[in-house]
């Protein structure tokens, strides 16, 4: 399922236009500015399943280098310092990786 069909293109090309620059990424503004923020839980868990390329059920550190290529496949990779970050943020359980219900936390810190 394309990303777009769940969120805006066009607010997915504004959210990525915030984040262009080497560690400028920040989960919080990201999510509020896709418009994820305000979507219900199915949405969310959706944009998870599309996060989740290998379907583990985990996005793990890997497919977070890659997640802004998840909302466009020309984005740029996330640096590890923008990755350790966004685990500091939402890795509750300190395994390493980010499951459904963490990311949906994750996202309504937005």
């Amino acid at each position: 399922m394309p990303m777009t069909d769940v969120l805006a293109a066009e607010d997915i090309k504004k959210a990525l236009s915030a984040c262009q620059d080497p560690e400028s990424f920040n989960h919080k503004l990201f999510f509020q500015k896709v418009g994820l923020k305000n979507k219900p839980e199915k949405d969310v868990k959706e944009v998870f399943n599309i996060l989740d390329q290998d379907k583990s059920g985990y996005i793990e550190e890997e497919e977070l280098q890659f997640l802004l290529k998840g909302f466009a496949p020309d984005a740029r990779d996330l640096s590890k310092g923008e990755i350790k970050k966004i685990l500091e943020a939402g890795d509750e359980d300190h395994d390493g990786k980010i499951g459904q219900d963490e990311f949906t936390k994750l996202v309504s810190q937005a």
